[in-house]
C-alpha cells in the first residue's frame, strides 16, 4: 500500500515537472554582462514545484565547469526574477542555459532554457520578454510580448521551449519508475 502511494506521488510529481518552462532567457532573448537582467517561467500551475534552485551552465567547460548556483531557493509562484551583476559576473559568451533544480539535489534537474548569449556590457537589451509586458506599446494595445516563447494571449506557448522536453523527459522518466514500483507490488 505504501509503494503504491509513492508511486502515485512520483506520476503526480511528474506531471507537475512537465508543465515548467523557462521563457527567459532563450535564443532571441539575451543577457548583458555585468547588468541587471530579466529571468522569467510559467508560473500560473498551481501543482508546480513551489521552489527550485536557479542555475546557470554553459556547454563550454572553459566558460563554466559545473552549473553554478545564482538563486539558491526560489519561489515558483514569482513567475520573473531581475538577476543582478552580484548574482551572475559570467563573461559574455555564447552556450549559456539557465536550469531550475530541486533545491535538495542540484544535479535533479526540472527544466532547462533554451542556449542563449550573454553579451557585453553596454550591449542593448532585447526589446521584448517572454512573459512579461512589452517595453514599449504595442500594436494590439495588450501589453504581451510577441517573442518567441509566448503568444498574444501572455501565455507561454510550447513551440519551441527546450523545457518541455527536459520536463517531459524527467515526467517519464517518474512514471516509469511509479509504474516499476506499482508492478513490483
Amino acid at each position: 500500500m505504501l509503494y503504491t502511494r509513492l508511486a502515485v506521488a512520483a506520476a503526480v510529481a511528474g506531471a507537475a515537472v512537465a508543465e515548467f518552462q523557462i521563457l527567459s532567457p532563450g535564443a532571441d532573448v539575451w543577457w548583458v554582462a555585468k547588468s541587471l537582467n530579466t529571468l522569467s517561467w510559467t508560473c500560473n500551475d498551481p501543482s508546480a514545484l513551489a521552489t527550485f534552485t536557479v542555475l546557470v551552465a554553459n556547454k563550454d567547460p572553459k566558460i563554466l565547469t559545473d552549473p553554478l548556483a545564482i538563486i539558491g531557493v526560489q519561489n515558483n509562484f514569482d513567475c520573473s526574477k531581475t538577476i543582478t551583476q552580484d548574482q551572475l559576473s559570467a563573461p559574455a559568451g555564447t552556450g549559456y542555459t539557465i536550469q531550475f533544480a530541486s533545491t535538495l539535489n542540484r544535479t535533479d534537474v526540472f527544466a532547462t532554457s533554451q542556449e542563449f548569449e550573454i553579451k557585453p556590457l553596454g550591449s542593448s537589451y532585447p526589446t521584448s520578454t517572454p512573459g512579461l509586458p512589452a517595453a514599449s506599446p504595442s500594436t494590439s494595445g495588450s501589453g504581451a510580448s510577441s517573442a518567441p516563447g509566448a503568444n498574444n494571449t501572455g501565455t507561454p506557448s510550447k513551440d519551441n521551449n527546450s523545457a518541455v522536453a527536459s520536463g517531459s523527459r524527467t515526467a517519464a522518466a517518474l512514471a516509469a519508475l511509479a509504474a516499476a514500483v506499482a508492478f513490483a507490488l
